[in-house]
């Protein structure tokens, strides 16, 4: 098996967070090759076209209206290596913790809805707010930071008491991680980077509204989750007679497994909870009844 069969086979068989990581790295690889045979073959006094200017977000909404999918196209986009790893790095970091608590069908939804959204406070802060009117012409926005900040903000306010192990830190909540996040990009955005950081605070919004719809029982993305999943893994629909017995938690994914799994254990805290304040006597039916079930 051949180096680009391993690659093809491991990006079949990742799960979401995977196939987001390679298809940034590749993305990345094919524009910097682009790069190079365009410096080679230049002619000598003339300027090199770089194609990715037409994969960039602009800020000025003339150029956007002919080029829509730079909307989308430009979270995918880095400038240099070291913009990349780290965005890979946090994007590794969290996505596992996010995968974990949240499905694997959740990640890329979330990647993607919240890039636009840091793509939405781009342009409107760059078409409403006066510091920006000299620059609108030649400002562009590219890189997978407001989409990352999203899946980041989203397991933070999720799971906010989950601490993570961080060097010359020591033990920090995710809470604080997220807090943290924000405060430096709100104190940033008079930087030369501004547009780049107004972008992340598009993104970490989306990720809180996300994250707090669905720690109230609410998933506003089920149906782009849905899309998503029939446009990644297709598969051929057939109608079948759905089985009446339960499936067993083995036969489940060992991703949507944890999810269930947690998912229940939150429930058994709140009730729990609820009995340290109220008393058992608080409880309703439903409530008694898991409590019940629970300890058999």
């Amino acid at each position: 098996m051949t180096i680009f069969d391993q690659i093809k086979s491991s990006f079949k068989s990742g799960n979401n967070l995977m196939k987001l990581i390679y298809v940034n790295g590749a993305v990345f690889l094919i524009f910097k090759l682009i790069d190079v045979f365009a410096f080679l073959f230049r002619p000598e006094g003339h300027t090199i076209i770089n194609p990715i200017k037409y994969f960039v977000l602009p800020a000025n909404t003339d150029v956007l209206t002919y080029r829509p999918w730079t909307a989308v196209s430009y979270m995918f986009l880095h400038e240099d290596f070291l913009h990349i790893l780290f965005n890979m790095l946090w994007l590794w970091w969290f996505g596992k913790i996010f995968i974990q608590y949240l499905g694997n069908r959740k990640i890329l939804p979330v990647y993607l809805i919240g890039g636009l959204a840091g793509a939405l406070f781009f342009i409107l802060a760059f078409n409403i707010f006066p510091v920006y009117e000299r620059v609108l012409d030649q400002s562009f926005a590219l890189g997978a930071s407001a989409s990352v900040i999203a899946i980041v903000i989203a397991i933070s306010l999720y799971k906010p008491d989950l601490s993570l192990n961080l060097m010359f830190l020591g033990s920090v909540k995710l809470k604080y991680i997220a807090l943290v996040t924000i405060i430096i990009d709100v104190l940033s955005i008079p930087s030369m980077n501004s547009g780049g950081h107004i972008a992340h605070l598009g993104g970490a919004a989306f990720g809180a509204i996300y994250a707090l719809q669905i720690r109230k029982g609410k998933n506003i993305m089920k149906w782009f989750e849905s899309l998503i999943e029939w446009v990644v893994n297709p598969k051929p629909r057939m109608r079948v007679k759905k089985p009446t017995y339960k499936k067993k938690a083995k036969d489940l994914k060992d991703e949507d497994y944890n999810f269930e799994k947690n998912k229940h254990q939150a429930e058994i805290d709140r009730i729990l909870d609820k009995i340290s304040k109220s008393g058992y006597e608080s409880l309703n039916r439903e409530e008694k009844e898991k409590l019940f079930n629970t300890g058999k």
